[in-house]
Order: structure tokens, then sequence, then C-alpha cells
């Protein structure tokens, strides 16, 4: 059974940093793309930041408007984690935070989501 494990939520104040990390474990062939969504209270969840994998012609990688110079997403040296660094943060960035992968567990079969259980992340003004 695949898991997405996420770690690093939190209090912070305004202008204040945290850095959230996710491990991809169980039965996983490839990954083909992993990043972060976010769910504010009443809020529909959306997309922070993702990483579209392509090991030949390098990865892509996307971030939101309203957090671009902020945040930034790192794929780990292990293949299977992805962290989120959160700078500057503002109390509009409270909200769970959610890992996402879309990956293969077998070779030629169709690629799988999977989130994780999501980390919340408070900002207090």
């Amino acid at each position: 059974q695949v898991q997405l494990v996420e770690s690093g939520g939190g209090m912070v104040q305004a202008g204040g940093s945290l850095r959230l990390s996710c491990a991809a474990s169980g039965p996983i062939f490839s990954i083909d793309v992993m990043g972060w969504y976010r769910q504010a209270p009443g809020q529909a969840r959306e997309l922070v930041a993702d990483i579209d994998i392509a090991e030949k012609s390098g990865d892509i990688t996307r971030i939101v408007d309203s957090v671009k110079d902020r945040f930034t997403i790192l794929r780990g040296n292990g293949k299977r984690t992805v962290s989120l660094q959160m700078n500057t943060l503002k109390p509009e960035d409270t909200a769970v935070y959610y890992c996402w992968m879309k990956l293969y567990t077998r070779p030629f079969d169709r690629p799988s989501e999977y989130w994780g259980l999501g980390t919340q992340v408070t900002v207090s003004s």
C-alpha cells in the first residue's frame, strides 16, 4: 500500500518560515508528479506547487503566483521525498497542506494519485 506521510507543520508568526516534508513508501515503480496542495477553512483545495519529474530532460517546477516569491518546492535526493520551504509566511497561508503524488506502482500500468493526510499550518498576525 502506497503511503504519503507529511511532517513539519505547526504554528508560526507572520514573517516566519516553515519547511514541510513528505515521504512516500510502499510499492512504487516510478513517480510522475509530486506536489503540495492546501485547503483553508471554507475554501476549495488548491495547488501550491508541484514538480513534473522528467529524468532525462529535467524536472519542471510549477508554483502558484500567490506564493511564488516565498515558497520553494524541492525534490529530495532519495527521489521519494518532496519538501516545501515556506518563507515570509502570511496569515492567509493558514491551511491544511497536503502532499500529493501521481505515480506508477507497476511498469506499463496507469498512474494513480495518492494523498497524504495533511498537516496544519497556522500563521498568526
